[in-house]
């Protein structure tokens, strides 16, 4: 093959001269992301179903009922977990490469010829990913607080299906939330060094959780989206939850 026909050939959208199945990364990510999202934004506006005896859903967490407010109260908080994920470092690359294909892969051209980053709106708004992570901090411990309810079975302890579920979420939620990159930056004294000894030992162990962080934004996304559906089909006496003890 002669130079000016690579060079052709590199101008063509989604050119490559690589030989695998490239596209199947990005196809599954998007179907992912979009079941995700189409279930998400369902249960959303659902504004019933959610809690079902000492369980309540996360999407619902903390539970805000309000008079003035007409529409489900999911609606009042899933922002904050909404905007965290969305700016997510890592679901930036997934969704730039799934829906935006840019670029679809490596070494595989993008069907844009221009490349700005984020430094313009939309995309410059990524930037609020840091503040997005103080606000899903706050929700994880109102999801903790949900984790302990969930024991409590009419004033005694217990364990049901259902805790376990709640609870499972609420630790890859944790684990998702401490492997971030901004929690990393953090920990990491939010400089290019470090202020003192036991803040290394802190961000080599952070590193070592960020070193997964596609693990827990994949598990903890499937299994919030489950713990709901658990919640909902309980509520709805669809499931029947069984306890343990």
């Amino acid at each position: 093959m002669s130079i000016a026909t690579l060079e052709k050939q590199d101008k063509k959208a989604l050119s490559t001269n690589r030989t695998d199945n490239w596209w199947l990364e990005p196809l599954v990510y998007a179907i992912g992301l979009g079941l995700f999202l189409v279930y998400a934004t369902w249960a959303a506006f659902q504004g019933k179903n959610y809690e079902s005896g000492p369980y309540l859903s996360p999407f619902y967490s903390p539970l805000i009922i309000v008079s003035w407010w007409k529409f489900s109260p999911a609606f009042l908080i899933l922002w904050i977990p909404a905007g965290f994920r969305l700016t997510c470092y890592y679901y930036r690359k997934a969704y730039y490469r799934s829906y935006f294909l840019g670029p679809p892969a490596c070494s595989v051209k993008s069907p844009s010829s221009t490349y700005s980053g984020e430094t313009k709106f939309p995309f410059i708004l990524q930037n609020l990913h840091r503040y997005f992570l103080i606000g899903a901090t706050v929700l994880l411990l109102f999801l903790w607080s949900d984790v302990i309810k969930s024991f409590n079975f009419n004033g005694k302890f217990g364990v049901g299906v259902g805790s376990i579920v709640l609870l499972l979420n609420t630790i890859l939620l944790s684990l998702y939330s401490i492997s971030c990159h901004s929690f990393r930056h953090l920990i990491g004294g939010c400089m290019d060094s470090f202020k003192c000894g036991y803040q290394f030992n802190l961000y080599h162990k952070i590193s070592c959780a960020n070193e997964h962080h596609m693990f827990w934004a994949w598990t903890s996304l499937f299994m919030v989206g489950f713990a709901d559906l658990y919640v909902r089909l309980c509520s709805m006496g669809v499931w029947t939850d069984f306890r343990l003890l």
